[in-house]
Order: C-alpha cells, then sequence, then structure tokens
C-alpha cells in the first residue's frame, strides 16, 4: 500500500515542515492550502490519511471534515489546531475527526500518528481500495 497522506493548512511553512517530515519519514505527501483545493485533489486520488488545520479561510477544517466522511467514512483523518477548548474537541469529534493535535505539537508525534494510521488501515483490510 502506498502511504499517501494529505496535509491542508493555510499556512505555507507548517505545509512545508509537514511535507519534509512525512516524506521522509517514507508517506507520499500532498499539500493543501484550502479546503477546496483539499477535495479537488481528493476528487483525483484515493487518500486514507488526512491533517486538516481547523481554521482555513473559506470552507473551515470541521465543514472539510464533514465533507469528506461523506465519501469515505473509513479513512483516518486528525484536526490541526493553535486554538483548543472542549467545545472545540467536541466539534471535531462530531465532525468526524479521528483525533485532534494542538500547536505547536511534535513532529514526531504527528509521525507517529501518520505511523499508527497506516497500521490501522492494514489492519483493517482496506489498504487496497480505492474510493475515488
Amino acid at each position: 500500500m502506498t502511504q499517501t497522506i494529505l496535509v491542508v493548512d493555510d499556512e505555507a511553512p507548517i505545509r512545508d515542515v509537514l511535507e519534509k517530515t512525512l516524506t521522509r519519514a517514507g508517506c507520499e505527501v500532498r499539500v493543501a492550502a484550502s479546503a477546496e483545493e483539499a477535495l479537488e485533489i481528493l476528487r483525483r486520488e484515493s487518500i486514507m490519511v488526512m491533517l486538516l488545520d481547523l481554521h482555513l479561510s473559506g470552507m473551515d477544517g470541521v465543514a472539510l471534515c464533514e465533507r469528506i466522511r461523506l465519501d469515505n467514512p473509513v479513512a483516518v483523518i486528525y484536526a490541526l489546531t493553535g486554538y483548543t477548548d472542549l467545545f472545540g474537541l467536541l466539534e471535531c469529534r462530531r465532525a468526524g475527526f479521528d483525533d485532534f493535535f494542538t500547536k505547536p505539537v511534535s513532529l514526531d508525534t504527528l509521525r507517529e500518528a501518520a505511523e499508527d494510521a497506516f497500521e490501522k488501515l492494514e489492519r483493517w483490510g482496506v489498504a487496497g481500495y480505492e474510493l475515488v
């Protein structure tokens, strides 16, 4: 299984660091600066692991997660945010996020989360399915 991960963040430096870190960890990384760009990528490719910033211009990360879940209830989707509170965590869980990371987050933590996500998908037996 190709380990492809989608990183969605409107801040270029964050996208760049995550792309380099996850590429070094053996992942193929797709990046998007907006929810709309992410949805376009997902129309072309079946990606099963995603890191979504919550505070995007236009459609926010919560709405993006809800939209992705309509077509892909199996994907492992992580929220990234610089702002956290109990309401935000509950909103993320309702939207369908699998986990929630507050910036700044350790790159090792995100790398481990990606590895765990790919292991989970392998265990579930969905690694070879294309959901495009």
